[in-house]
């Protein structure tokens, strides 16, 4: 009999909040998490806004020492795991480490210390690079040091597919307890890319937004008048596990996973196909992995990164898969209240998926004043909904044309 997975633990650390409560309460609100970028000076950039963590504090999570030296989207993703792991109330020793596994979703890795050790070596020479800089540099030490912190000693793998990575880390972590390698996977996504570089790039794609001065009316997905999207930092996590596990060490099941699908566009490097081909597949896939119709489907959670392109083909993409009932679908843009976490954006929209089934409350896609042409669907404007869920889609999709679906079901024994 092919196992089932349920989700037993959230861990979240977000524009909105460290902690789960903290996060999402915001979403329910409809809190923005943006404002004014404060670690750097911004006065030469077109974009000046972002959607930082604040009140976050790496001793409370690793010894002091170690937190010293330790670059943020590790910090951000061994937190987040903590806080997965206690909320599953999973104990993991010697007995058990070698059946959990760790599989996390990064973009971009740590760009604060490329950027910090590139100027050291231009002014200082190579003498003086730490011997630290590497292992903070490569997006694996967030699987690595959430193994060695936590005693997981099963599957460790890091994912970079772009803005999809958390979500293909969740499904990839989904197939491997699936495959019977793992019995519990902590998995999702982080980044922590608010620097300088990350966002002169993206300005010189004209992918940001520049509404410098209402940073809270920034994200506005779906709206007429976006813009381009706001770089978010944060790490979401998630603990899977088989559900005789789950059920054998009577764990609380928060949720199930019921099905993934994965994709390629095979057409631009940073802009999805019009015909939303990619996406349509993707989606259509997760919901035949889950064994279901499109009518089933109660709630989308939108990749919905409030840039012209793909909010419009996303669009087009759900009315696609799933026709004549595409407007009775509420979809929402999370990322209207977080900005967008690019590699770690999956994690955290998958836990509020989550969240959305537990406590049958849909979160808003805020600042959606006018509706952008073809953008017709329900998109939960401002305020967020009570409503009955049992079947709920998180999508993501990233550069290159990689996209990847969720679905994931209110439990029933």
């Amino acid at each position: 009999m092919e196992r089932r997975v349920v989700i037993t633990g959230l861990g979240l650390v977000t524009p909105l909040g460290v902690g789960v409560d903290e996060t999402w309460s915001g979403l329910c609100e409809g809190r923005s998490g943006i404002g004014e970028i404060t670690g750097f000076d911004t006065s030469a950039f077109s974009t000046k806004i972002a959607a930082e963590v604040k009140g976050f504090k790496a001793e409370d999570f690793l010894p002091k020492k170690e937190a010293r030296r330790t670059e943020k989207f590790i910090a951000f993703a061994v937190a987040a795991a903590r806080m997965a792991v206690e909320n599953a109330r999973l104990t993991i020793d010697e007995t058990n480490g070698p059946r959990v596994g760790v599989i996390t979703g990064c973009g971009l890795g740590g760009l604060h210390s490329l950027e910090l050790t590139a100027h050291t070596v231009q002014e200082k020479g190579p003498k003086r690079v730490s011997p630290f800089f590497i292992p903070m540099l490569i997006g694996n030490m967030a699987p690595g040091m959430i193994s060695i912190h936590l005693g997981a000693k099963g599957p460790n793998i890091s994912v970079a597919t772009a803005c999809a990575a958390g979500a293909h880390a969740i499904g990839d972590a989904y197939h491997t307890i699936l495959r019977g390698q793992a019995d519990a996977m902590i998995t999702g996504g982080v980044e922590s890319v608010i620097t300088p570089t990350c966002i002169a790039g993206f300005n010189a794609m004209k992918a940001l937004s520049t509404r410098n001065d209402d940073p809270q009316q920034a994200s506005r997905p779906f709206d007429r008048d976006r813009d381009g999207f706001v770089v978010g930092e944060g790490a979401g996590m998630l603990i899977l596990e088989d559900l005789e596990h789950a059920l054998e060490r009577g764990a609380t099941i928060l949720a199930e996973m019921a099905g993934y699908g994965q994709s390629g566009d095979g057409y631009h490097m940073t802009s999805p196909s019009p015909d939303g081909d990619g996406m349509i597949r993707c989606m259509q896939a997760a919901i035949d992995s889950a064994g279901i119709t499109c009518e089933a489907i109660d709630y989308i959670n939108a990749h919905g990164t409030s840039t012209p392109l793909n909010d419009l083909y996303e669009s087009r993409a759900i009315k696609k898969v799933f026709g004549e009932s595409a407007s009775q679908v509420p979809v929402s843009s999370t990322k209207s209240m977080t900005g967008h976490l690019l590699g770690g954006a999956g994690g955290i929209e998958t836990s509020s998926t989550v969240l959305a089934l537990k406590n049958g409350i849909i979160p808003p896609t805020i600042n959606l004043e006018n509706p952008a042409d073809e953008c017709d669907l329900d998109y939960v404007p401002k305020v967020a909904r009570k409503a009955d869920l049992t079947y709920a889609m998180s999508n993501s999709f990233g550069f290159g044309g990689t996209n990847a679906s969720l679905v994931v079901k209110r439990y029933a024994p």
